[in-house]
C-alpha cells in the first residue's frame, strides 16, 4: 500500500528538499510498520521507535506512558488486540522538517478485528521523531 501524499513543502525549483528525503525514508516504512501491528506483529514497531529516553506514547486507545518499557509494553498490548487483518491505509495531510526535529500528521483507515470483533476504524494519526532517536 503506498500513502497518499501532497506536495507537503516541496521545493518550488524542483529540487529535493529535506522533506522530501524524510518523506521518502519514512513514510513507506512507517506504512509498512503499521501493517505489521495491524496482523499482530509488534517487531517492526518495536526497531522503528526510539529506545531513548525520553521516548512518550500519547496513545490512541488511551494509554499516555514514557520510558521505553513502559512504551513497549503498550505496543504489544496493542499489537495483541488485533486479528484478522484485511487493509490499512494511510493518507498524509500534512508534514514537516526542521533540523533535527520531523512531524506527519493524517488519516489513518483501517479494518480487521479487534478483540475477535470485526471492525474498519479511522482515526487521526501524528507523530513526532527527531533525528537522534533513528526513528
Amino acid at each position: 500500500m503506498q500513502p497518499k501524499q501532497g506536495s507537503h513543502g516541496r521545493a518550488r525549483d524542483g529540487a529535493r528538499s529535506e522533506l522530501d528525503d524524510f518523506l521518502d525514508s519514512t513514510i513507506s516504512r512507517q506504512v509498512e510498520v503499521e501493517e505489521a501491528l495491524h496482523r499482530g506483529d509488534v517487531g517492526p514497531r518495536m526497531e522503528m521507535w526510539s529506545k531513548q529516553d525520553p521516548v512518550t506514547l500519547l496513545g490512541a486507545w488511551g494509554p499516555c506512558k514514557s520510558g521505553w518499557d513502559e512504551v513497549s509494553r503498550i505496543f504489544r498490548w496493542v499489537a495483541s488486540r488485533f486479528s484478522d487483518f484485511r487493509s490499512y491505509d494511510l493518507e498524509l495531510v500534512a508534514a514537516g522538517v526542521s533540523g533535527d526535529l520531523a512531524y506527519t500528521v493524517g488519516y489513518e483507515r483501517s479494518t480487521g478485528s479487534v478483540d475477535g470483533d470485526p471492525t474498519a476504524r479511522a482515526r487521526q494519526m501524528s507523530r513526532t521523531r527527531t533525528s537522534k532517536s533513528g526513528g
